[in-house]
């Protein structure tokens, strides 16, 4: 019989759980991270874009801008979204900022259009004031890098 087996077994599956462990609190580290940076990076007008931005375990909110997604959830897999904007962010404050009535909009508080999208991209009369994209480009690399460590931690460790 081979020594050690039910301590290598042991380690074994306990490996999946510490790696699982690690990654969703470097992932909710780096998500804060990347949050903060595009905070810094928002146009500040009526602070109304700036409170908007965050990120959720799973879907962000209808209507905002988003990185992108990686993963499927279905397969349990770990997905964090992070977000700016949305119909649940862009309410009254806007509109008293900007000066539009709130009967003017198609939904009772809301804009038809989300702000975010357009400080991001601009318009034809308004130039770019882009603040999401560039923050992610800016800790994209120190993201994975932190993921791909943590991961290496929870392995040796176990």
């Amino acid at each position: 019989m081979v020594q050690g087996l039910n301590e290598l077994n042991r380690r074994w599956t306990a490996i999946p759980k510490k790696v699982r462990d690690a990654v969703r609190v470097e992932m909710e580290k780096a998500a804060d991270d990347v949050v903060a940076t595009m905070r810094r990076f928002a146009p500040v007008d009526t602070g109304a874009l700036r409170e908007s931005i965050g990120w959720t375990w799973g879907d962000a909110p209808a209507g905002a801008l988003t990185i992108g997604k990686v993963g499927k959830t279905e397969y349990g897999t770990m997905l964090i979204t992070i977000y700016a904007g949305g119909t649940e962010q862009t309410k009254r404050r806007q509109a008293r900022a900007s000066g539009t009535r709130a009967r003017d909009q198609k939904r009772g508080g809301y804009f038809d259009t989300d702000v975010a999208r357009l400080q991001e991209f601009g318009t034809k009369v308004m130039n770019a004031h882009p603040f999401f994209f560039p923050a992610w480009r800016a800790k994209r690399t120190k993201v994975k890098g932190n993921i791909s460590r943590a991961i290496t931690r929870a392995i040796k460790s176990a």
